[in-house]
């Protein structure tokens, strides 16, 4: 995940869809984001609370927000090794951007590298909840630091 920082979103997107290309089949690709899972630093206990976990998903996660200078940053944990993966690749894709980048940014990356045929309907749902709530974060630190 190194270098992430640097680039802006649609850059980070890009960078995943040539990352996942290498992969000739799913069962790699899956070992692919169970392994981006691992990588993810583990959520500190006092974090693992009701109040963080994401609501629609099948495993548990729970999704952390911090603003610091324009920059939304995230850290997310989760029971389920394919669903820890998950939650970093959309960690990768949104930390350390703009609440507008984030609010404007849909994760192309998902259909783009064949993640909506392969999921099962739980686990996109669970994504899809996962994103909405890092939505629901920027848009919170969008409102609040304009006003």
């Amino acid at each position: 995940m190194g270098g992430d920082d640097i680039l802006d979103i649609e850059q980070r997107q890009d960078r995943i869809i040539r990352e996942f290309k290498v992969f000739d089949d799913w069962m790699d690709k899956y070992k692919h984001i169970i392994q981006l899972g691992t990588q993810l630093k583990p959520l500190s206990p006092e974090n693992k609370n009701d109040s963080n976990l994401v609501k629609g998903c099948q495993s548990q996660v729970w999704l952390v927000a911090s603003y610091d200078h324009g920059q939304v940053k995230f850290e997310a944990d989760s029971d389920a090794a394919i669903t820890k993966g998950l939650v970093a690749l959309v960690v990768r894709l949104y930390t350390n951007q703009s609440p507008e980048q984030i609010l404007k940014t849909q994760p192309r990356f998902i259909h783009e590298i064949g993640m909506t045929e392969h999921l099962s309907p739980t686990r996109a749902n669970g994504l899809a909840s996962m994103v909405k709530q890092m939505k629901i974060y920027a848009m919170a630190f969008a409102s609040k630091h304009t006003n």
